[in-house]
């Protein structure tokens, strides 16, 4: 790390660009939990420091907390009012790892045009290159939205040599490029021949990069399963040496988390590197034409397995009829919908295991808004329109994670909390992102991103019924140097957020 004033040490004849003064900063890596000042110029911390330090600016973090700004794998919410939305609960980077996009120079290059409040990155998409090599679709680079094409019957048929062969070199060209890692909704083409995961993992593994993985459904879920979705995780591991991140474990393991989590420290003992992430909410949002809408398959995650499981979100009901469902599902396949998984208020227990899971990363799983047919969104317009929707999850996630699991329960320290939100996801992609060990911590050299919050007001406000209301709590949220939140409001000019990009 470059060189600053450290803990203990005097700054009196230097003035930094910005100090955040007298709060009690935590840092999850070395353990930091104190007063401090911290010293920042330009987009670095400089120093962290017990004595008071002179800044051309000052915020004045007296009775609050400063941690590093949380850093979220897996938001598919990319655009400006989505990473706006996000910035209010905390998060200093966003990145799209779970489906990814292709190309990803179109998805980065889009983003630096418009700009961004928040940091993003992009893994390399597996489905999209999938629909490419299978189908013929093209590739966009993300700009339809994650859920495009997923419930499509064309990309999901086996795939020829030939066409596993350019998937593998399409996917290879896109990790030259700068992609984080290679993200495979494996869960949405659960007939997808098991040695196809195989070589896209052993790709994984010779770039040195993680792979995102949307697991099939478990043998509990579906007996007829080609391959159990949590072992084949765990068995493409052992059998690669590939990184394999398992995305929002809670979510897909539903009511078998015990046993899918056992499994996953089965085989971190054995030398295989495993890590995964969860959201704590009680219900999942996706495109309504996939797999997992089908009215006979709505047993795989749904809490009852009827078509009252899910909440269409462009017109907010509650579907009532498999009739009603297959004619959602026909006229906008894209469309996004809600699927509840378990009642949040009735399963407490369920809640505490989510958020106590050991080693999980804290991840939101944000998804882009739902806008009311024939209404017009401009995407910088803030506040929000009320005709603008998506999950709560896209605006609460992190605020949630610390009202729940530290002040309600007590069930993490503050510390602990942090730790899931910021330290934890960083160290899932530094051995593969250099650009990563810069985040997730407090300590000069490190960039500055950077959260001032109360611990006793921070609360999520987004409910199902009102999703896009920004959490409470949060003071100031600085990417790179620069306030996007400022006394709890949106600073609606500043786009600081700058591309996470790997370099090979």
């Amino acid at each position: 790390m470059s060189a600053g004033p450290m803990s203990g040490q005097s700054s009196v004849e230097t003035s930094y660009d910005l100090v955040i003064g007298g709060g009690r900063v935590i840092d999850p890596e070395s353990a930091l939990d104190g007063i401090r000042d911290i010293g920042i110029d330009g987009d670095r911390i400089m120093a962290v420091s017990e004595s008071a330090l002179v800044g051309r600016q000052r915020i004045d973090a007296r009775g609050r907390v400063v941690a590093p700004g949380f850093i979220d794998l897996h938001s598919h919410g990319q655009a400006i009012g989505e990473c706006r939305l996000q910035a209010l609960d905390g998060v200093t980077t966003a990145l799209e790892l779970e489906a990814g996009v292709a190309p990803v120079s179109i998805a980065y290059l889009r983003a630096a045009a418009e700009g961004r409040p928040i940091n993003y990155g992009y893994s390399a998409s597996w489905s999209a290159v999938r629909m490419h090599a299978v189908a013929g679709e093209p590739m966009t680079g993300g700009a339809d939205g994650f859920q495009v094409g997923l419930g499509s019957d064309a990309w999901r048929v086996p795939a020829s040599a030939a066409q596993t062969s350019q998937m593998l070199e399409l996917l290879g060209n896109e990790l030259t490029d700068g992609a984080l890692g290679i993200g495979i909704l494996l869960g949405y083409a659960p007939a997808t021949d098991p040695q196809e995961y195989v070589a896209v993992a052993r790709l994984a593994a010779t770039a040195g990069v993680p792979t995102f993985t949307h697991a099939r459904p478990l043998v509990e879920q579906d007996p007829d399963v080609v391959v159990d979705g949590a072992e084949e995780i765990a068995r493409a591991a052992g059998a690669t040496g590939a990184h394999m991140h398992f995305c929002h474990i809670n979510s897909t393991s539903t009511r078998h988390l015990d046993r899918v989590q056992a499994l996953v420290e089965d085989v971190r003992r054995e030398g295989a590197r495993v890590t995964n992430e969860v959201y704590p909410y009680g219900s999942g949002m996706t495109g309504i034409g996939s797999d997992y809408f089908h009215p006979d398959r709505l047993h795989v995650l749904g809490a009852t397995g009827t078509p009252r499981d899910v909440i269409y979100a462009r017109t907010g009901e509650t579907v009532e009829s498999v009739e009603r469902l297959r004619e959602i599902r026909a006229a906008d396949p894209s469309g996004l919908a809600f699927i509840s998984f378990f009642d949040e208020a009735s399963s407490p227990e369920r809640m505490a295991q989510i958020l106590t899971l050991p080693g999980a990363s804290v991840a939101s799983d944000a998804v882009p808004f739902t806008v009311q047919a024939a209404r017009a969104y401009d995407p910088r317009e803030w506040p929000l329109p009320a005709f603008v929707s998506s999950h709560p999850r896209g605006a609460g996630t992190y605020a949630k994670t610390l009202r729940i699991a530290v002040r309600e329960t007590g069930l993490l320290s503050l510390t602990e909390a942090i730790a899931k939100c910021t330290l934890h996801p960083a160290q899932v992609l530094e051995n593969a992102v250099t650009a990563m060990r810069r985040k997730g911590r407090i300590q000069p050299g490190c960039d500055a991103d950077v959260v001032v919050f109360d611990p006793d007001e921070v609360t999520d406000a987004a409910t199902y019924q009102h999703s896009v209301r920004p959490s409470i709590g949060f003071s100031h949220v600085i990417v790179n140097g620069e306030p996007v939140v400022s006394d709890g409001r949106l600073v609606e000019d500043a786009f600081p957020g700058r591309p996470v990009r790997a370099t090979r």
